[in-house]
């Protein structure tokens, strides 16, 4: 299948607002999320509301595309974000750069940049380096993360910008150099910096103030940059995606 007609929107039903941010000759794909979108179905048979309507096989982490003889041509997905958080993921049609995606992941190899509008001011005091362990558990049919025990989770803080007004908010650049469930989300809610929006981690009232106020009814928390190097039949190659932050 050539990677034309597996970008092509017209040929594949890409769910809805789902945008290609970047893409290389290998088949390494960076695909713009939105909001509500999720990374994959969360129990089997669902197709829909995803990023793409066509089924996806969680052993192989990959959707299956493709029509007759290609039926069984998988894309697989190489990162994951939460349905309410917006911004960049990989994908790939090839099942070496797969693997070599993977584990530039597992070794922290790949940088990504989020930005999150929070309540409160980050004092910036210290290291800027946010480290915590974390563990995960099944809540009301969801996931919920805790921190104290568990597994380390670490974030760089890059920037704090004040925003002006009521109630006291800023806007946040993070480097996630770990991959936790609700990684962000938990770590700012710790630091008295709850994500904007959050209704699993957020300050439940000022949600609802802002919702009021300035119209923001989402998670603001969105992956602006994603960009890896990797080497493939010994050449080096580079991909580089940006994202423009939607609130």
């Amino acid at each position: 299948m050539r990677l034309k007609e597996l970008v092509d929107a017209n040929a594949y039903p890409w769910g809805e607002g789902v945008q290609i941010a970047a893409l290389d000759g290998n088949g390494l794909i960076a695909v713009d999320k939105p909001a509500g979108i999720l990374s994959h179905p969360n129990r089997k048979g669902e197709a829909s509301g995803c990023l793409l309507n066509v089924p996806y096989d969680e052993e192989v982490q990959a959707f299956q595309l493709g029509r007759g003889p290609d039926a069984d041509k998988p894309l697989y997905l190489l990162n994951r974000l939460d349905s309410a958080t917006s911004g960049l993921l990989l994908m790939t049609v090839n099942k070496k750069l797969r693997d070599l995606i993977r584990d530039a992941f597992e070794k922290r190899r790949i940088r990504k940049v989020y930005e999150a509008l929070v309540f409160g001011t980050s004092r910036r005091e210290g290291s800027n380096l946010w480290k915590d362990r974390l563990s995960v558990s099944k809540s009301q049919g969801g996931l919920r993360a805790s921190v104290g025990s568990g597994v380390t989770a670490e974030t760089k803080l890059l920037s704090s910008q004040p925003i002006p007004g009521i109630p006291v908010m800023s806007l946040l650049t993070l480097s996630p150099q770990t991959g936790r469930t609700h990684q962000l989300r938990i770590q700012a809610s710790k630091r008295g910096l709850p994500i904007v929006g959050d209704r699993t981690y957020g300050n439940f009232a000022k949600n609802k103030q802002v919702a009021r106020s300035k119209g923001l009814k989402r998670l603001c928390l969105h992956c602006t940059e994603t960009s890896v190097e990797y080497v493939l039949r010994g050449k080096k190659f580079h991909l580089r995606a940006i994202s423009k932050r939607p609130f």
